[in-house]
């Protein structure tokens, strides 16, 4: 799905001001928090939390939501496996841009397969790829079903559906996992304050 590599004839153009004058500038540093786990686990619920709790804090985010992002930049893709690898590596793409230019980029997706999170990662330098898995269970993610989606995975009117006939793939080594304490899921604050507080510790907060 890839175009690149096939063009000709095209520089890289050096920008006058670099990343460190952005930071400077915002007074935090780029990154992104890169929030992966089934559908219904959670994710867009802990990206507007957290995005929200960064505002409060006079710190600049936006949020890539895998949906929304299929509207627009991604329209064009299916959900195939290649084309997954492709929303993926568009998206890493973005969230890097982001990143570079000082903003903290919450991306919030499905993102099944291991390799292309991996991928993702290898584009950021200095550990500012920050994965949380929203490690919720397959029955909870099927009970609370707020698009409807498993219900149509279930009757076959969806094929290819991740958790159901299509896989996914845990993260081996992420920053972050979100799990559920004594069978209760945390509450969206008590979420956003653990990533926060990882992003406090690590300096991203202060340039």
């Amino acid at each position: 799905m890839s175009t690149v590599g096939n063009s000709t004839n095209i520089f890289w153009q050096e920008s006058p001001i670099g990343k460190l004058e952005r930071q400077k500038l915002l007074n935090q540093k780029g990154c992104v928090v890169w929030i992966t786990g089934l559908s219904g686990s959670g994710k867009s619920t802990l990206a507007c939390s957290l995005s929200r709790e960064l505002c409060t804090r006079g710190k600049l985010s936006y949020i890539l939501d895998g949906d929304n992002l299929r509207h627009g930049l991604n329209k064009d893709l299916g959900f195939k496996a290649e084309d997954r690898t492709e929303n993926i590596r568009r998206v890493g793409e973005v969230a890097h841009l982001f990143a570079d230019a000082g903003l903290i980029c919450i991306a919030s997706l499905i993102s099944p397969y291991r390799k292309d999170r991996d991928a993702c990662r290898a584009m950021l330098p200095d550990s500012s790829f920050i994965e949380v898995y929203m490690n919720m269970p397959l029955a909870l993610c099927e009970e609370r079903d707020p698009k409807g989606l498993y219900k149509l995975a279930r009757a076959g009117k969806i094929k290819g559906f991740t958790g159901i006939d299509d896989p996914y793939e845990p993260p081996l080594n992420c920053e972050i996992e979100i799990n559920q304490k004594d069978g209760v899921c945390p509450m969206p604050s008590a979420m956003a304050g653990e990533v926060v507080t990882y992003l406090e510790d690590k300096g991203y907060l202060h340039e």
